[in-house]
């Protein structure tokens, strides 16, 4: 994108004065030009550390690909999130021995189960401007000449940077196309599960609780990583050793209060608020309501499918609980962003905006692609409603037998050419998928999901029906019911052999198997070739094109004294503020702290408010030790900052103005949720686990008096 010296640059609008303490998703980068801030926050540390990725403590902050975790012992003990680790839970579970309601200790090293061979810790080591090197070719170029050219310097980016073996390498768009960032992590890949809570302390509450203060829910969990012998990542194997971290977090032991500096570090997932204003009318008037409508539908399904089962409720336990927040959150999002009157709003700023850039200096140029952009993003409109279902069915096994098909067409081309996700690299991921799949699919269900998902396809306008799903599955309801029975009946592929046998066969076996899931497969890949094309091609010029709005905006928000970080991408960012109360409404005001004395209060005996009696116990025998609040008398559960947060940051560590490990972050509250859209200082809060909590259930309640040693803990 051509940058005109009228409209500031990005290095101006980031020098400028910060935004709200409480708001900002900072790259690490960013942090030593918000000295001030910080220090005025209360940060008692050098802001020019964090922005070492190889110094304590963001050396010790990691990604599990869509929650964060961090280290906290020389012996590679990982803690995060008990949902972002119910997966692994569930994988090791089974109808007779449920760790999920149970929950789990391993005794000693060698009693740690492997947390699945998709499991993955990844370390960041490397965040390094690529801009020039990922844009130099793609000058002058548009729509899938744009793409290809961009997507070409990634993947030589990527691949030169992972030419230092076990590292995995990515390329990160900033402000949405005018910076590129490459990321490279030390990749662990033996990963295994150490500690669980058991669920009615893990997701104490469960959905009537989620996104909602006040909290009393212990979430959290340990993995260890394991590297080879040689102290090189590695599979799972049982002559793996702990992998030693260049730094772990210190667990503090001190009190928690209202203003005390509090700050995050973490992987959040997406971010929008720097989308456009029909983006915004999109999400409020029509993507969230169908997102609720369809997530519902499906939880539905699958709760009907599973019902009475057992073991089919083990099987879809992870996946249920992933979409429950799914649909909460989109609820949540829906009406905040209402409540916010967002589409007005936004549509006011930007408007104000686009006046502004009309009186700069050599803004014809930036006008013209902003209107070009409209252009391309109306154009998606069109189609929305297929393009937002069409992801449903490539799950589970027939979503198997897709990228079967599809890792077959592309192991006949060069491995640079090769389409991203199928490359060599990916090789690992995509069998530990293959894998996986046998303990989070059954037959039945899957039938089920996808009798749902054709039958709103099925509902679709003509010009948005796709002739190879037709062909598979039939123009109606009843055709596909009875062509899945037949589908799921003449497949091979719910045997793990079967899959991992068909990912090393080429396209002429794969072309000619009689595996039904297969030939199904080999007719839909036309059809998903060519939508990815259509995609790719409109992808090409927004990514041309979205730089100016991204450069106009940047200007405006300059003008107006205001600093801009870029929206969330899973990149490793950092936001700060402090331990804060919440008056959500009139009348309302909820204190920032809470007690074990709340767990007593909900508990029923009945799920989700069911408290394991060995809680309720230690709750009553009021033996708290060290871990008591000073202040309150009693043992704390959770607490709420202002923290800026969104999904991603499960799991994220929240440190002290020392840098020392005071909770896990594990949820945001109800008037909050849109703040992926939309951030509201008035309202914006992020809910975590009271380290104090964690240390008084593994002394007192669910004793695990080793891995309190191994923290440098006291174990009481």
């Amino acid at each position: 994108m051509r940058l005109r010296p009228a409209i500031p640059t990005l290095a101006l609008a980031l020098a400028t004065g910060a935004a709200h303490a409480d708001e900002g998703m900072w790259m690490p980068s960013q942090l030593p030009q918000l000295t001030k801030e910080l220090k005025a926050a209360g940060f008692k540390g050098n802001p020019a550390d964090l922005a070492d990725l190889t110094r304590h403590p963001m050396s010790a902050v990691v990604s599990l690909g869509g929650c964060t975790a961090s280290f906290v012992s020389p012996q590679g003990l990982v803690v995060t999130n008990h949902h972002c680790a119910l997966g692994a839970i569930q994988l090791n579970s089974t109808a007779e021995r449920n760790l999920i309601d149970d929950g789990f200790i391993a005794a000693r090293m060698a009693d740690e189960p492997s947390a699945g061979p998709a499991a993955r810790v990844w370390v960041t080591v490397g965040f390094d401007d690529v801009t020039a090197r990922i844009l130099a070719d793609a000058k002058g170029k548009t729509g899938r000449a744009y793409y290809d050219a961009v997507e070409s310097a990634q993947k030589a980016a990527v691949a030169a940077c992972e030419q230092d073996a076990g590292h995995r390498c990515s390329v990160a768009s900033m402000y949405y196309g005018r910076a590129y960032y490459l990321i490279k992590q030390l990749e662990l890949k033996d990963i295994r599960l150490v500690y669980a809570p058991p669920r009615a302390i893990g997701n104490y509450g469960d959905e009537i609780d989620n996104f909602m203060w006040p909290r009393h829910t212990g979430d959290f969990t340990f993995y260890r990583a394991y590297v080879g012998k040689d102290g090189k990542p590695a599979a799972y194997s049982p002559d793996n050793v702990p992998y030693a971290p260049p730094a772990h977090l210190t667990v503090s032991t001190a009190p928690v209060k209202a203003g005390d500096f509090a700050m995050v570090a973490g992987y959040p997932g997406v971010t929008f608020r720097h989308r456009t204003a029909s983006e915004f009318a999109n999400q409020i008037e029509w993507l969230l309501p169908t997102r609720v409508e369809v997530v519902d539908g499906l939880i539905r399904t699958i709760e009907a499918a599973t019902a009475g089962d057992k073991a089919k409720e083990v099987l879809y336990a992870s996946t249920v609980a992933g979409q429950k927040n799914t649909l909460k959150r989109a609820q949540g999002e829906l009406d905040g962003l209402r409540r916010s009157d967002a589409v007005r709003v936004r549509a006011a700023d930007e408007a104000a905006m686009l006046a502004w850039l009309a009186k700069q200096p050599g803004a014809a140029a930036v006008q013209a692609d902003i209107r070009a952009m409209q252009v391309q993003l109306d154009a998606g409109e069109a189609t929305r409603q297929r393009d937002f279902l069409l992801p449903f069915l490539r799950s589970g096994l027939l979503g198997s037998a897709i990228t079967l098909q599809r890792l077959a067409l592309e192991r006949g081309k060069p491995d640079a050419e090769r389409e991203s996700g199928y490359q060599q690299r990916d090789m690992a991921l995509i069998e530990g998928g293959l894998k996986q799949l046998q303990r989070r699919y059954h037959p039945d269900v899957e039938k089920a999901v996808l009798g749902d998902v054709l039958q709103r396809y099925f509902a679709l306008p003509a010009a948005q029906r796709v002739a190879e799903i037709d062909a598979v599955f039939g123009s109606d309801a009843a055709q596909a019911k009875a062509r899945l029975d037949s589908l799921y009946a003449g497949t091979r592929l719910g045997n793990e052999a079967e899959r991992l046998a068909a990912m090393k066969a080429d396209a002429a076996a794969l072309a000619a198997s009689d595996d039904t899931l297969l030939k199904a497969a080999a007719t839909l890949q036309p059809a998903l070739l060519r939508l990815e094309e259509e995609s790719k091609q409109r992808s090409g010029e927004l990514m041309r094109l979205r730089p100016a709005y991204m450069q106009a905006l940047i200007g405006y928000r300059e003008s107006q004294g205001k600093a801009v970080y870029p929206d969330a991408n899973s990149t490793l960012r950092v936001s700060y503020g402090k331990v804060s109360p919440l008056s959500p409404r009139d009348g309302v005001d909820y204190r920032p702290v809470t007690t074990v004395a709340g767990i007593v209060e909900k508990n029923t005996g009945v799920e989700p408010f069911d408290a394991p009696k060995p809680l309720l116990d230690a709750i009553a025998k009021g033996d708290f030790g060290s871990t008591a609040d000073p202040t309150l008398k009693t043992q704390t559960v959770d607490f709420m900052t202002n923290l800026d947060t969104t999904g991603g940051n499960s799991g994220s560590p929240v440190l002290d103005a020392e840098g020392k490990l005071i909770g896990l972050n594990f949820d945001s509250n109800w008037e909050a949720v849109s703040a992926s859209w939309m951030f509201d200082p008035r309202y914006k809060r992020a809910i975590h686990v009271d380290m104090r909590y964690l240390r008084w259930l593994l002394a007192k309640v669910y004793p695990a008096p080793h891995l309190l040693k191994e923290m440098g803990l006291p174990a009481e």
